[in-house]
């Protein structure tokens, strides 16, 4: 298992190296949840970083083991509700129960220190393998697409044209429906 701890702005060029080893180019392709085929160029701008880490209801999460970054996730208050992104874990050691460990802490974060009902991510809608992990998890597809940020590099180099967001939404108390 993990420990946890808010990162801090002196974190942030271990997190990009992690973000992009995790979605971009050839060490991606190492683990399940790359990119490489769907998207080139960065994963994560480091000013975006710095004001997820500096902004209030806000917390970039690190999972670490002996002084090691192993994943990361960005866990925020957006609209009344938790939002769940930026989640990587270092090819090496996806599928060995990491993400999972991330997810759930950021979920018991929203849930218990900010008191939140509901998590919510954006997730590429062809990305399938990664929507049936968070389904897996009891995430479910609201239906609700938002457009792919076409000529924004701060998001990527799109690789094709058909590139959209689909919200993913989970309860996080019982009698709260997704």
């Amino acid at each position: 298992m993990p420990s946890f701890r808010p990162a801090t702005t002196a974190d942030i060029p271990a997190i990009v190296e992690l973000v992009t080893s995790a979605y971009r180019g050839e060490a991606s392709r190492k683990g399940w949840t790359t990119e490489a085929d769907l998207l080139d160029g960065q994963r994560i701008e480091p000013g975006v970083l710095a004001a997820d880490i500096a902004r209030p209801r806000s917390v970039v999460l690190l999972a670490e083991r002996d002084g090691a970054l192993l994943a990361c996730a960005h866990v925020a208050e957006e609209d009344g509700a938790g939002y769940f992104g930026m989640f990587a874990v270092r090819p090496d050691l996806q599928g060995g129960g990491v993400g999972k460990a991330v997810l759930a802490e950021a979920e018991r974060i929203a849930r218990e220190e900010w008191d939140l009902a509901t998590m919510r991510m954006t997730v590429i809608d062809v990305r399938d393998s990664l929507i049936a992990f968070y389904e897996r998890r009891g995430y479910v597809r609201t239906g609700i697409h938002k457009p792919f940020p076409y000529g924004d590099e701060r998001f990527g180099v799109p690789l094709r044209d058909d590139l959209r967001f689909e919200v993913l939404e989970k309860p996080l108390r019982a009698g709260v429906a997704a």
